[in-house]
């Protein structure tokens, strides 16, 4: 093979690992220096009298011209697609005109609305909410008077509810958006279907894979969600971070304005509405959201980046967890902790507190912080309201050390701190607590377990489980990466394939009155795998709870989760 040639195929090559499997920001630049050197080449090279085929199949030239510009057009068209996908968005679609409603954290009380809207003529912006089966029964939001380039033009609107027990409400936005939404059961306490479900996943990237056909913010994961929604009735999604890829494909710049518009090109997507106007959703944060692998604390580019993570996300998240020892949350905290139901839910800021990555694992590297570490652990040990028989953890990386592959950039590499936090979990679940650990970012599926030391004053029932779920929509890993090497992390499935990887958990009691959880995952939109758990018995003082149950006021989420289960 000549140069031609074998530019060509590298060429070729990369452009469709870039367009149908990793998008990632090397291949650009790789694909333009493989086409200069093409090109040139292409030129100075004779043509080969013989195999036209050879030309088509591997760019080169032949006598027969025709074949042979057919062979360069192809090429052509290639890096234009590459450029396509890299550019479309950024130049046509900055989305700085964006307008949208979605639906933040929800408790039994209160719902957080997230706006952003530019447009200063349709101020001040309000939201009517209205009992479903009760439509003259309403009550109206406070009011935003006006959003300001300060917070990129977002608001946060609380609205009361008012009803007794889990309803199903109506809203409606002075702005022209509505949606529904459903109050959360009072903690230690189940929906009268008798499941409670919620979802998890990670990761998302505007238009992959690529289809030159498809709006340059299309998300088709998200598309896989919609259509599951009604089946899964979830009360809320726990999205694990990389929201946005500011370095994937390309990164554009390191100021406010290059991380403000991947946020509102991922809200502009067309498919993005049918998932976040009747659907919760409630955020962590991770390295895209600041750079790959970030590990500098709050230096460097880190305040510039969480800037609009803060007003599009932090803004309607649950409440900041609770200080240690106290009943106020922590000042300044970028971790939250809530209950629902039956079941308490901590999220973990895994990026702003950590210890470098290369740093030699001892007692002085953390992963959360100081601060952090000691509100979680105080958080692991508390009793909860009866009836609360889960602890559920949001980690935005892997707590398993099964994955090799920049292990030192999950708790696998921080198995200092790691072990202090597994012997609080394995103590906390003698008291009838479960623990479960929610993680993304491999973009792979694995389920694993970590059972307590043999000969440890701890028993089988308080293993403590961990379900990993990315991506929402990204690229999928060609090979498996997850090895199990000991008896500590323990496999229980791994699927590395598909693109779109949603977890949907449901807590049910069983025929026995045990309080049991089961996990789903679905790949492109198909389960592919499910498990299900038990919390230990529950140790109780006098006499052993029942969970109660809440009537709602009527509504298809609940209706329909119960043909489901």
């Amino acid at each position: 093979m000549d140069v031609p040639e074998v530019s060509s195929v590298l060429l070729r090559l990369l452009v469709y690992v870039f367009l149908r499997w990793v998008p990632g920001h090397v291949f650009p630049t790789a694909i333009y220096t493989l086409f200069a050197i093409y090109v040139a080449s292409y030129f100075y090279t004779k043509s080969n009298p013989k195999a036209s085929w050879r030309s088509l199949v591997f760019g080169g030239r032949t006598s027969d011209p025709l074949i042979s510009w057919a062979a360069f057009g192809t090429n052509i068209i290639l890096v234009l697609v590459s450029l396509d996908l890299v550019y479309r968005a950024y130049l046509l679609h900055p989305s700085e005109d964006v307008s949208f409603v979605r639906i933040g954290y929800v408790s039994d009380e209160e719902v957080k609305f997230l706006i952003r809207e530019r447009n200063q003529t349709s101020m001040p912006v309000s939201i009517k909410i209205c009992v479903q089966d009760d439509p003259e029964d309403c009550a109206n939001s406070a009011e935003v008077m006006e959003t300001s380039e300060s917070t990129d033009f977002t608001a946060m609107i609380p609205a009361s509810f008012w009803r007794k027990g889990q309803t199903i409400y109506d809203w409606t936005s002075s702005n022209g958006y509505s949606g529904t939404v459903t109050s959360a059961p009072r903690p230690g306490v189940m929906p009268e279907t008798g499941n409670f479900t919620f979802l998890s996943t990670s990761c998302i990237i505007n238009h992959f894979p690529y289809n030159i056909l498809d709006h340059s913010l299309a998300i088709p994961g998200v598309r896989h969600l919609s259509k599951l929604l009604p089946e899964l009735g979830a009360q809320f999604m726990l999205f694990l971070g990389d929201f946005i890829y500011i370095d994937v494909p390309h990164r554009f710049g390191t100021n406010i304005e290059d991380y403000r518009r991947k946020y509102r090109q991922a809200y502009a997507s067309p498919d993005m509405a049918t998932v976040m106007e009747s659907l919760p959703w409630i955020h962590i944060l991770d390295d895209h959201e600041i750079a790959n692998d970030w590990d500098a604390g709050t230096t460097g580019v880190y305040e510039t980046a969480v800037d609009p993570y803060e007003h599009y996300h932090a803004a309607a998240n649950p409440p900041v967890a609770r200080q240690a020892g106290m009943s106020v949350g922590r000042e300044g905290a970028n971790y939250f902790e809530f209950t629902q139901g039956p079941a308490a839910f901590f999220m973990l800021d895994a990026r702003s507190y950590r210890s470098p990555n290369t740093q030699a694992d001892d007692e002085s590297k953390t992963f959360l912080g100081a601060e952090q570490l000691e509100d979680f652990l105080a958080w692991i040990g508390r009793d909860e309201p009866a009836g609360v028989s889960w602890k559920v953890v949001a980690s935005s990386v892997p707590f398993t050390k099964n994955w090799p592959v920049n292990r030192q950039d999950t708790w696998g590499g921080f198995l200092t701190e790691r072990s202090k936090v597994l012997e609080a979990m394995w103590g906390a679940s003698k008291k009838g607590y479960g623990f479960v650990i929610l993680s993304g970012d491999r973009h792979e599926f694995a389920a694993t377990a970590f059972p307590p030391p043999e000969n440890s004053t701890y028993t089988a029932e308080q293993t403590v489980y961990e379900f990993s779920t990315s991506p929402l929509n990204q690229f999928a890993s060609p090979f498996g990466t997850y090895v199990q090497n000991d008896s500590e992390d323990v496999e229980l499935k791994y699927i590395p394939a598909g693109n779109s990887k949603v977890g949907a958990f449901t807590i049910f009691n069983d025929e026995e009155g045990k309080s049991s959880m089961q996990y789903r995952v679905f790949i492109d939109g198909v389960m592919a795998w499910n498990k299900t758990i038990t919390a230990p018995a529950r140790v109780a003082q006098g006499s052993v709870p029942v969970i109660q149950k809440e009537i709602p006021q009527g509504g298809i989420w609940d209706r329909l989760s119960s043909y489901f289960q």
